[in-house]
Formats: C-alpha cells, sequence, structure tokens
C-alpha cells in the first residue's frame, strides 16, 4: 500500500501536463481503490495502518490524511470546528442551507441573502430547515465583528436553533502555496479559487449528519417564496429514481441539492482535487462518477445571484439567472408514477420526459386516432388541477391537433403494464393545450391515471412539452 501511495504522491507533483486524462485517470483509480477497500479486500493491517498514519499528520503533511485515508471515504473528516454562533439541535431537520463567506474587497451580501432565505419561508417551512455559515477568512477581527451583527439580526433564529455560523481552524487547511495552475491563471487567482474548493469541502464535512437533504448556495443570492415547499414537490416526484444532484439555479454553486448522506464523499473529493480545477467542474466530475450522467435542473430557477462585486478582487459580476421567478410557488406536484405510451417514440424522447418537471419532452412520430399517452399513479390520489402543452416554440406545428383528456380508476394488469379500466373524459385539447382547474370538485373519485387520447391521426408528429399535475394532499396510503 505504501508503494501505492509513493506513486500517487509523485503522479500528484507532476506538472505541465494534460490536466484532463491526468485527473480522469486518477479519479477512476481512487474510485476503485476506494471501493475495493470498503468492499473488504484489504488485509486489516493495512487498514489498521492507514488510519494510524492519519493520525496526527506532521506540520509539513497537514491535510495528507485527507487525501489518503480512502478507507473511510464515505466518513466525516476529524476537524474540530469553532461555534461561533448557535449549536446544532439534536433533532434532524429535512434540509441545510450551507453558506461560505470571506471577507469582501467591494460590497458584502451575506446579511441579505440569510434575510431573504428566512424572509421567504413560512413558519411550517422554518421548522424544516437549518441555515449553516461558514465564515472562511482567517481575518479573525473581520468574522468576530460580522458575527455580532449577525447575532443581533438574527438573534431569535439563532435561538431556535435554525442558524449556526461556524469557522474551520487555518491549520486544517492543505497548503496554499506553489499551487498548480493547470489553466496559466494567475497564482492569486488559483489560490482563491483552491481555498474556495476547501471552504466548501469542511461546510460540507460540518453539515453531513444535520438534515436528510443539502442545499449549495453562495453569500450572495436571493431566494425566490416558498422555495422550500419547491424544493419538497420536485423532491417527491423524483421518488424511486436515482439522482446525485437537482440544480435549481444554472449559476455557479447556486442552488444545487444534494442527498446528505453523499456529503462526506464531496468534502473529501474536494480536499483531493482541491488545485486541480474550478470548483462547478469538479462538481459535475462528481456527478459523472456516481453515475448521474446528466444534468437534471428544474424551471423555474428558486434562486438569484444578487451580489454585483465578486468575492475574488472584488471585480465586478453581474451574472443573472434569466430563469428565475420571485414566485415559484406554482410547481406541480407531479407525484411519482409509470409512464405508457403506444405512440412511436423518436430517439431518446421517451415519454418519461413529458412528466418530468426538468426542461425536456416527449417527441413521437405521428399519432393515429386510437393512440394513447397515459400516467400511471403509484398511489391514488386527488386533483386540483391538470395542465397539459404540446408542441415548442420552434416545432409549433408538432402540437395534438385532436386530442381528449381523461381520468381514471380501478387499476388493471396488462400485458403493456398497469392500466385503468375506467376513465371519465375531463375535455378536449385547445390549440395544442388543456388546462382543467378544480378537477376535485368534479370527480368523486381518487384518481389512479390520467391518459391522453389521440381522436384524430395527424400527420404532424407530436411533441408532448410538459404533463403538470397538482394535487389537494399527498397520495393515500
Amino acid at each position: 500500500m505504501r508503494l501505492v501511495w509513493k506513486s500517487l504522491e509523485k503522479m500528484r507533483c507532476m506538472r505541465k501536463r494534460s490536466t484532463i486524462p491526468f485527473l480522469g485517470f486518477l479519479i477512476t483509480f481512487l474510485l476503485f481503490l476506494n471501493l475495493y477497500i470498503e468492499d473488504g479486500y484489504v488485509l486489516e493491517g493495512d487498514k489498521r495502518q492507514l488510519r494510524e498514519t492519519s493520525v496526527h499528520p506532521p506540520s509539513s503533511e497537514r491535510y495528507v490524511h485527507t487525501f489518503k485515508d480512502l478507507s473511510n471515504f464515505s466518513g466525516t473528516i476529524n476537524v474540530t470546528y469553532r461555534y461561533l454562533a448557535g449549536t446544532p439541535l439534536n433533532r434532524k431537520k429535512f434540509l441545510t442551507i450551507g453558506l461560505s463567506s470571506v471577507k469582501r474587497k467591494r460590497g458584502n451580501y451575506l446579511l441579505e441573502t440569510i434575510k431573504s432565505i428566512f424572509d421567504q419561508s413560512s413558519y411550517e417551512e422554518l421548522k424544516e430547515i437549518v441555515v449553516v455559515v461558514h465564515l472562511a477568512d482567517f481575518d479573525l477581527v473581520w468574522c468576530e465583528n460580522l458575527v455580532q451583527e449577525i447575532t443581533r439580526k438574527f438573534a431569535h433564529h439563532i435561538i431556535a436553533g435554525r442558524l449556526l455560523v461556524i469557522q474551520a481552524p487555518e491549520e486544517y487547511y492543505p497548503s496554499l502555496d506553489g499551487l498548480k495552475r493547470n489553466y496559466n491563471d494567475p497564482e492569486d487567482r488559483v489560490r482563491f479559487r483552491s481555498k474556495q474548493k476547501v471552504d466548501y469541502a469542511f461546510l460540507l464535512n460540518f453539515c453531513t449528519n444535520l438534515s436528510h437533504f443539502y442545499m449549495m448556495l453562495e453569500d450572495d443570492v436571493r431566494c425566490s417564496r416558498n422555495f422550500l415547499t419547491a424544493l419538497k414537490k420536485v423532491i417527491t416526484s423524483r421518488e424511486g429514481s436515482y439522482w446525485v444532484m437537482l440544480e435549481f439555479s444554472k449559476l455557479g454553486y447556486i442552488g444545487k441539492l444534494y442527498h446528505s448522506r453523499d456529503l462526506p464523499r464531496l468534502a473529501h473529493f474536494l480536499l483531493m482535487f482541491y488545485q486541480e480545477m474550478p470548483c462547478d467542474w469538479l462538481l459535475i466530475h462528481f456527478r459523472g462518477l456516481l453515475a448521474q450522467k446528466d444534468v437534471i435542473r428544474f424551471k423555474p430557477s428558486l434562486f438569484q445571484h444578487m451580489g454585483y462585486y465578486s468575492s475574488y478582487k472584488g471585480v465586478e459580476n453581474k451574472l443573472k439567472d434569466d430563469d428565475f421567478e420571485e414566485d415559484s410557488i406554482d410547481i406541480p406536484d407531479n407525484p411519482p408514477a409509470s409512464i405508457y405510451t403506444n405512440i412511436n417514440v423518436f430517439e431518446n424522447y421517451d415519454a418519461s420526459k413529458a412528466y418530468s418537471t426538468v426542461d425536456e419532452y416527449f417527441w413521437g412520430k405521428p399519432p393515429s386516432t386510437g393512440d394513447f399517452f397515459v400516467v400511471v399513479f403509484n398511489k391514488s390520489t386527488k386533483m386540483s388541477k391538470i395542465k397539459i402543452t404540446t408542441g415548442s416554440d420552434d416545432r409549433q406545428n408538432d402540437v395534438l391537433h385532436h386530442g381528449a383528456l381523461e381520468v381514471g380508476e380501478k387499476l388493471v394488469g396488462t400485458k403493456k403494464g398497469k392500466q385503468c379500466s375506467s376513465y371519465i373524459t375531463l375535455g378536449e385539447f385547445k390549440n395544442g393545450n388543456i388546462e382543467v382547474q378544480d378537477v376535485d370538485h368534479k370527480i368523486a373519485f381518487d384518481i389512479e391515471c390520467v391518459r391522453i387520447v389521440v381522436t384524430a391521426s395527424q400527420k404532424e408528429w407530436l411533441i408532448i412539452r410538459s404533463i403538470s399535475l397538482w394535487t389537494t394532499q399527498p397520495p393515500s396510503q
């Protein structure tokens, strides 16, 4: 094992070579080595030796144990944090919101960001969140002054256990001198972004056991109203499907959602490659290594960048997310379901994409009379509203020209999967769209299926852009 670690160290010190192939090899090597160790194929003596060398590392190797202790790759990192304000509660919350902040040369938006999180949440939502602020600047006077201001403005949230302010001591940080310049960036920029990744890693590590989910934000954002309710709807709609990272903003490190169980791996991952590349690139690599190939991003965005000056040298940064909506509470519920259609699917524009709240759609070849597209729920439910749109901006003729919307009950098994045996028609499509309000007042039974039926053949292909469903209560048990 020692030979392996020596060869790894030599590889890490190699400079001015092709970074991407090297990083790809190194990531793959470490991943398989991690699995090898975790699956118990390493002798106990080797494991013990790894653990022993990670305790009290010499000062010249201040954080080498983070990179080497792969036997505990899924465990938290041993850091003694300073509690600057608040203490964690014993009860696990639904969501932790993590912010890392440093002293800026121009502007400071942290207090506005914290205020937006709390102001845009209802009393019931506040019970389910905890906000953790990592003051990651080594200027202790600045930190002390900011903590006093945070304590004065948000005392009741601190007392309620909804706000924690922490700091990872400087002695836990790896060396920030002589870093790789893989992209010919200035040394100070490389140092800034390398430290930033370590800041995030320590924040993630601290938040591991606070909640079921973790939301990554920056310290200069504002939130949409009732963003937690919108998040919960999306998480519920993804029930039963695999995901590593869900995105609720297209900018930077804003609005990235993780399972808390993945935070230790992500923290280790950022620390391993803290000097290799920008953080957002590493997040993409991490997602891919855990087998989520595609981006899963939701619209409208729930978070907006509001700063005008970057935390790096105070340079101007006026990026805005044009998909952000201040009031996004009307996000559909789309309860977990199976999707079936007998319309010929074009390439990978499969049926499930019409039901997703991601910016995707179903695309099929010309449908015939009697063809169908059906959503079969895992659990029966009551509906308040159903909205279906077909076609797209660049393919406006690929709409459903003649079709009906039906809801059904009494599930039966068929060769093609489950289907409802009894349906009621709610309405006809007009200009390729349909929206039905107060469904629960029109239908007496709990709905088990929603079906689109083609009532006349058409020559044009069919795009079903979105199927949006709003429930009146959680699905029955």
